[in-house]
């Protein structure tokens, strides 16, 4: 119920860092699913360390989440904090600059003592003057250790545990602070520590006490009440990462198709959860092979691809240069094939955990030989389903490996995710050899599309031998001709071209009337699209472009391009797809906007940018 002292707000950012081992993650995500199921749209950031576990109270242990939640559209994490919850010093001196003049910083008291402040390098007892934090922010203060404690001394757990719950206690605080029902809260702890009855009972009662905490002292702040989207349609809505999407994405296209879903992965930072998640579906007949390598990992999938399944591997950047002559392999056989990678900073082993644009010249080129694939980009948590589908559907028609980017930064960020019907989805058709086809060799194609026909063991009369080697155009079997090869080389081109007769246009948003059109592709879009609607309020003229299709191209690519004065591609890498629009759309000069920081944009940043340019 909604409180007398309440301040209404449309939107709110909160951002909860700590330890690596302080539960930031599970804090975050246990908030940004309660306000979605009450109706908010959201966008989440999860930021942690590569490390297992960094010395505790250190600057470089700091794990943090950050969402951002609204009654309007939601497009981004939100580039400061209205609240900051600190677990210890080390995360203050991380966060304090990202927090508004006039936010909230909470406070874990407990954590601050002199030896914390040590280990966070501060230099003087008085971390807030030093980090010169402005007088119009609010410090709480708020005994979470000892709470805590408190709270749980007749529990029976060491205090090691105990102390571990304090996330808790900082959960109900918040909670309380938003109007967030507690019932909601203890169903998704029900979920989550079912097998560990003692774990539950402890944090339900620390969720509970630090909920009526902040209710029974009022903490000198009033609540805040953040109303339902009213951009919601009617439907179900959850919470949902881009990870867990993508694999629900694949599930649907197996469905849709009538096929099995086979995925042959290996684990890699931050796509594993993509597996994890298709693991848990063996009622819904998926099959999970974690291979011994990412070499492993793509060829069983080929293999399932061969024998008749829709195959799909996973992986991040190092993994996508270990898989390209697997990808190469498939290109040749001419197989349907879903790769979905989930980049992450490079180079080898970069900065795993943080986000980056960094392998869209890898996808379209990183293979020896001409060897063209489809490349899609998602752009949000939320579509990472409906472009996982999409990868699936057009592998699967098109008899190609398509290449599904998405990124760090959706991948384990959340989003808003209203529930598809099955029955509501685009239908998938097989490329299937038909009855009456017996016989046809292994490259026996449609002449306009120039799409193979699939046959597989058990289907009599299609027997067939298929590999890396090149085939003859009509015989099918191994040839080392010339001018076949040329032939064949063109005509798996020519059919990944042909995909872009079933693909959209690019929309272009923003002021009609604009001379400067601002670029983007995948997880870019939410920044973007917040930046230049800043920009057109404030009397500047800009448009938007962003592309998720991006081989091939939409086909009014060019007309899209040609039409504005100014052109920006803005990226989080150094200007890979400024690089690639150049080779495809000529006559153009692009400018570009590029970061490389392991760090999504900043809608300020680019508001700033594009100011000096429309």
């Amino acid at each position: 119920m909604e409180k007398e002292n309440s301040t209404e707000l449309e939107q709110v950012v909160i951002r909860f860092s700590g330890d690596s081992g302080d539960g930031m993650q599970l804090t975050g995500t246990l908030f940004s699913n309660i306000s979605a199921i009450l109706g908010n749209e959201i966008s989440t950031f999860p930021d942690y360390p590569a490390e297992i576990r960094a010395p505790q109270g250190t600057i470089g242990g700091v794990s943090g989440f950050q969402v951002h939640l609204g009654s309007g559209k939601i497009y981004t994490p939100g580039d400061e904090a209205d609240v900051l919850v600190a677990m210890n010093p080390a995360a203050l001196k991380v966060n304090a600059k990202g927090v508004k003049k006039g936010g909230v910083i909470i406070y874990d008291v407990d954590s601050f003592e002199k030896s914390d402040l040590e280990k966070a390098l501060f230099v003087t007892e008085n971390p807030f003057e030093e980090l010169g934090l402005s007088d119009t922010i609010q410090l709480v203060p708020v005994q979470l250790t000892s709470l805590t404690q408190e709270s749980l001394k007749d529990s029976g757990l060491d205090n090691k545990s105990i102390v571990r719950s304090k996330n808790m206690f900082a959960l109900g605080l918040v909670c309380w602070l938003f109007n967030r029902p507690m019932d909601q809260a203890i169903h998704f702890l029900e979920d989550k520590f079912k097998k560990k009855p003692a774990i539950l009972e402890a944090n339900i009662k620390v969720l509970t006490d630090g909920f009526n905490y902040g209710n029974n002292l009022h903490l000198s702040i009033s609540t805040f009440v953040i109303d339902k989207s009213h951009d919601v349609k009617k439907g179900r809505y959850t919470s949902i990462c881009g990870n867990t999407s993508a694999a629900f994405g694949l599930i649907a296209a197996a469905e849709k198709a009538g096929m099995q879903l086979f995925l042959g992965s290996y684990p890699i930072t931050p796509a594993t959860d993509v597996m994890h998640e298709l693991a848990y579906r063996k009622d819904l007949g998926v099959k999970v092979v974690q291979a011994e390598d990412e070499i492993a990992g793509i060829t069983t999938a080929i293999g399932a691809a061969f024998a008749g399944s829709l195959a799909a591997t996973n992986t991040s950047g190092p993994g996508l240069a270990l898989k390209s002559e697997a990808i190469g392999l498939a290109v040749m056989a001419e197989l349907p094939l879903v790769i979905i990678d989930v980049q992450r900073s490079g180079p080898s082993t970069g900065m795993p955990t943080k986000t980056e644009q960094t392998d869209l010249l890898q996808a379209l080129y990183g293979r020896n030989g001409e060897s063209p694939v489809v490349v899609l980009a998602a752009s949000t948590p939320a579509n990472c389903f409906h472009y996982a589908y999409m990868a699936s559907k057009i592998a699967l028609e098109h008899m190609t490996p398509v290449i599904l980017l998405t990124d760090a930064f959706i991948g384990n960020g959340t989003s808003l995710w209203k529930l598809p019907k099955l029955a509501e989805l685009p239908e998938i058709k097989p490329h299937y050899v038909q009855e009456g086809m017996q016989g046809c060799k292994v490259t026996c194609r449609d002449e306009e599309s120039k799409v193979r026909f699939w046959s597989f063991p058990s289907m009599e009369g299609f027997q067939h031998r298929n590999g890396g080697l090149e085939k003859d155009y009509e015989k099918g079997s191994i040839s080392t001709d010339a001018a076949n090869h040329e032939k064949m080389v063109n005509t798996r081109a020519e059919k990944v071209d042909y995909v872009a007769n079933s693909i959209p246009d690019v929309e272009v948003v923003g002021d009609k009337d604009a001379d400067l059109l601002v670029i983007g592709w995948g997880s870019t879009q939410g920044h973007l699209t917040s930046a230049v609607e800043k920009l057109n309020k404030s009397g500047k003229k800009a448009a938007l472009a962003q592309f998720t299709y991006i081989n091939p191209l939409p086909k009014n690519t060019a007309d899209v391009i040609r039409k504005y004065k100014k052109v920006v591609v803005c990226e989080l890498n150094s200007g890979q797809f400024a690089t690639y629009l150049r080779s495809k759309v000529s006559g153009v000069e692009y400018l570009q906007y590029n970061k490389v920081q392991g760090q999504p944009f900043t809608v300020t940043e680019l508001v700033e940018h594009f100011t000096t340019l429309a």
